[in-house]
């Protein structure tokens, strides 16, 4: 980014039970220039957040339309039944839906499990909101199946909840408009997926260099003369001549050696 660009505010939409706050730490760090906006939206204004405009990229729930929208399934949330503090289900670590047969099960409008069909006993009429279904079950009028971050996001004193071992799942996924990947969305992406700042995801790749072949390494240690590298002389000898120098290799005259007699 040169100094006569403005920088964009790159806007992240999320749902409720999403904490980002960790990602947009390590944003603020990379991109300081560039003001990252929270857009909190609802399960189902998510979507449309998205394709409007309204938000870059969010963190929404599974399962996402890939007509239009790109997404990164990021973790899958554990389930669990919200109850008061001094229900029976209090007392264990975990429950099936069957332990939950005859237990009134609310509904809200804005749930976020996929159900087959849902456990226990149906309510009269279902909660708006997963926030009213809490005050319900407050109120002692039934018992709630969530994601373990919503029972976290309205956590109440009176109230407690255990893991239901085979009930639907959430899946959080980071999604974004495919025709609108940006610079910003593919630098979000790299953040959530753990990339490092010196990652080289989206920079032209460097040529790599061929090898110098074993011939080739060899003929760079040669001198330009092309003989090997000369040997010293030993102390107190000169070097010997060669065969037009007149002296042999130690010294002595040239020609024949004599015979002893």
């Amino acid at each position: 980014m040169t100094g006569s660009e403005v920088p964009h505010v790159f806007r992240l939409a999320y749902v409720p039970g999403v904490t980002p706050t960790k990602w947009i730490r390590i944003w603020n760090e990379r991109l300081p220039d560039v003001p990252l906006t929270l857009v909190p939206v609802s399960p189902a204004e998510a979507f449309g957040a998205l394709r409007d405009g309204a938000a870059d990229a969010g963190f929404v729930r599974l399962p996402v339309d890939r007509d239009d929208l790109s997404a990164i399934p990021l973790y899958t949330e554990t389930t669990v039944v919200v109850i008061p503090k001094d229900h029976l289900v209090a007392a264990v670590e975990e429950v099936s839906t069957a332990d939950l047969a005859e237990e009134i099960v609310l509904h809200p409008l804005d749930d976020t499990l996929d159900w087959e069909r849902l456990p226990g006993q149906p309510a009269i009429e279902r909660p708006a909101t997963t926030g009213d279904a809490i005050e319900l079950v407050a109120a002692g009028v039934g018992v709630l199946v969530v994601p373990q971050s919503l029972a976290r996001l309205h956590h109440r004193k009176d109230l407690t909840y255990r893991p239901v071992t085979d009930a639907p799942e959430s899946r959080v996924a980071l999604s974004w408009p495919q025709e609108e990947t940006t610079d910003l969305v593919e630098q979000f992406i790299g953040i959530v997926r753990g990339r490092t700042v010196n990652s080289t995801r989206g920079r032209p790749a460097v040529a790599a260099q061929p090898k110098a072949t074993a011939k080739a390494k060899a003929k760079a240690k040669r001198p330009e003369s092309g003989g090997g590298t000369p040997r010293k002389a030993a102390p107190g000898k000169s070097a010997g001549r060669g065969p037009q120098g007149g002296k042999g290799a130690k010294g002595g005259k040239g020609g024949k050696p004599r015979r002893r007699s």
